[in-house]
């Protein structure tokens, strides 16, 4: 073993810092659920900025420093405070915001969210088939539009009692907002749990399909101009 790592010595110190560089710097992220949809799709995997908010010391949750802050809007991977898996969510509320659901409908700090422009469209669940979804743009105070998915015929979590976003933690939700296990069952997030924020699509396959690539996906922003 000696003999072999003296050997491979430059092949051992790359293999190390492209660790240290994905786990400190820039990472990418398999999209596994159709939590996000419609936006992004499982078989799509992002580009995420490590740097965006926190310089982190490599494979920890410790922060050595903060790099910027996490805007309402942003779509950020993050440890879950319920058991540390790592998941993909949109940044809804900051702290200090007052935040509450009904119907569906966001309403921060007194304001409801804009809501405009209702397409059908299909979902298909497994073990349930194929339900209606609707796909609907939300903007947010402060933040560009994007779009939701509703599914009216799924049991879901719709209203939310008024709440304020603690000092140092964030409101993070499921643009698939009716399938989507976001802070409204594992509760706010706090920022050294914050990974990066995700840039954009680097490449894409349909898994659930053909496995065929969908390479209009390849290099798509998850911030397009509106």
């Amino acid at each position: 073993m000696k003999n072999w790592m003296r050997a491979n010595k430059g092949f051992v110190l790359f293999l190390m810092l492209f660790g240290i560089f994905r786990t400190a710097v820039a990472d990418w992220n398999p999209i596994p659920s159709a939590s996000m949809h419609p936006n992004l799709l499982e078989g799509d995997v992002v580009f995420v900025n490590r740097l965006a908010y926190n310089v982190k010391l490599p494979l920890t949750d410790i922060v050595l420093g903060q790099t910027g802050e996490p805007q309402r809007g942003d779509i950020v991977t993050f440890s879950s405070p319920r058991d540390g898996t790592r998941l993909i969510k949109r940044l809804i509320a900051l702290p200090g915001d007052r935040v509450e659901m009904r119907n569906e409908q966001l309403i921060i700090n007194g304001q409801l969210a804009a809501y405009d422009g209702v397409v059908r469209s299909a979902e298909t669940i497994r073990g349930v088939g194929q339900l209606t979804a609707l796909q609907v743009g939300e903007t947010l105070a402060g933040s560009r539009p994007h779009t939701i998915q509703l599914m009216p015929q799924v049991q879901a979590r719709r209203d939310m009692a008024p709440i304020v976003i603690p000092a140092g933690q964030y409101m993070m939700l499921g643009d698939n907002r009716d399938n989507s296990a976001d802070s409204r069952y594992i509760g706010t997030v706090p920022r050294a749990l914050l990974i990066g924020r995700a840039e954009r699509v680097l490449a894409s396959a349909d898994i659930e399909g053909n496995w065929l690539p969908r390479t209009e996906r390849f290099g798509m922003s998850l911030y397009p101009a509106h």
